[in-house]
């Protein structure tokens, strides 16, 4: 397998990039990132491009599957029209260069409660896009709605407070599949579902990420 990742210095695609690399049967894994990065492997090849330019790099988007895991805060955008540019403009141009290079299966990281009809921003972004590659007609899709990361050695104030909280509802059966999720669980489920041969949508939410997850890491 050829995989590509955009947002593979996050968090998320941090620990997907380590997994991929780790993986006999993944053969060839490229990254685009915005900056150099110190990440050195035989699997791995490194793209260093402008995300305002894409189509520059059409010859560059070919593969097996493309993991999309790129985003940002609304505290690290500075506005709404730029996490907007970040969350979903740039991962909707890439899906497209994607779908029209060749790629026949995308892994979409979203969010739970994604709703494109949403009073929340930050959930109808998510909703949007979600709509908006399902429209691209991949043969394969796979939409991720996780719960809430954890992401190690966040930095995120609101993470710090909030977590704790939402682990100890975790502990309450009816809130279980909402309990907060390492980022390396996310990132397993994400390659399981990968691995999967049928063809269409999935909509992965929290419990059925959560038993990827614990299959994928046994």
């Amino acid at each position: 397998m050829h995989a590509l990742i955009i947002g593979a210095t996050g968090a998320t695609g941090l620990a997907l990039l380590s997994q991929l690399l780790a993986d006999d049967s993944v053969t060839q894994v490229s990254i685009f990132v915005r900056k150099p990065v110190a990440i050195t492997h035989d699997k791995l090849t490194v793209h260093v491009i402008d995300f305002e330019h894409l189509e520059n790099y059409q010859a560059l988007i070919f593969g097996d599957v493309l993991f999309c895991c790129l985003g940002t805060t609304i505290k690290a955008a500075g506005s709404q029209d730029v996490q907007w540019r970040i969350d979903h403009t740039y991962q909707y141009h890439f899906a497209k260069l994607a779908k029209e290079g060749g790629i026949k299966h995308l892994v979409l990281v979203s969010s739970a409660f994604a709703d494109a009809g949403s009073r929340s921003f930050y959930m109808r972004l998510k909703g949007q896009l979600e709509q908006d590659v399902m429209a691209l007609g991949f043969e394969r899709l796979s939409i991720l709605r996780p719960p809430s990361l954890i992401r190690p050695d966040t930095d995120r104030l609101s993470e710090k407070i909030s977590l704790p909280i939402l682990k100890a509802l975790g502990s309450v059966a009816i809130f279980k599949n909402m309990r907060p999720m390492a980022v390396d669980a996310l990132a397993a489920a994400m390659i399981t579902s990968a691995k999967a041969k049928q063809a269409g949508v999935e909509i992965l939410e929290p419990k059925d990420i959560w038993q990827l997850a614990s299959s994928s890491l046994k």
